[in-house]
């Protein structure tokens, strides 16, 4: 059974950065896509960031140039790399694996507080 284990969220000051790490265990992750999507109090999921298994990329337009996904299939790992960040970025991350035909499972999240 395929599970996820995020890390690294936090608080941080405005314009700093973190990053998030997901583990997956299982041995799907290799040829599986991976995403990010965040969920902030009293606003709809939002999907951020996706690789997919050969390494493409791509961002919501509210994290473009800020954020960075990257993966390492060695250690069945995703990062999410955090920029500059601000005040509306505060929000529970949650890493996805793409079981196949559109199914996606999810961790159990991270909270990433962005605050002075």
């Amino acid at each position: 059974q395929v599970q996820l284990e995020e890390s690294g969220g936090g608080l941080v000051q405005p314009g700093g950065s973190l990053r998030l790490s997901c583990v997956v265990s299982g041995s799907i992750f290799s040829s599986s896509a991976m995403g990010w999507y965040r969920q902030a109090p009293g606003k709809e999921r939002e999907w951020i960031a996706i690789i997919f298994r050969d390494g493409k990329r791509k961002y919501a337009d509210s994290v473009k140039g800020r954020f960075d996904i990257s993966r390492d299939n060695a250690e069945n790992t995703a990062y999410l790399q955090m920029n500059s960040l601000k005040p509306g970025d505060t929000a529970i991350y949650v890493c996805n694996i793409d079981l196949g035909e559109g199914d996606w499972k999810g961790g159990q999240g991270t909270l990433v507080t962005v605050s002075t």
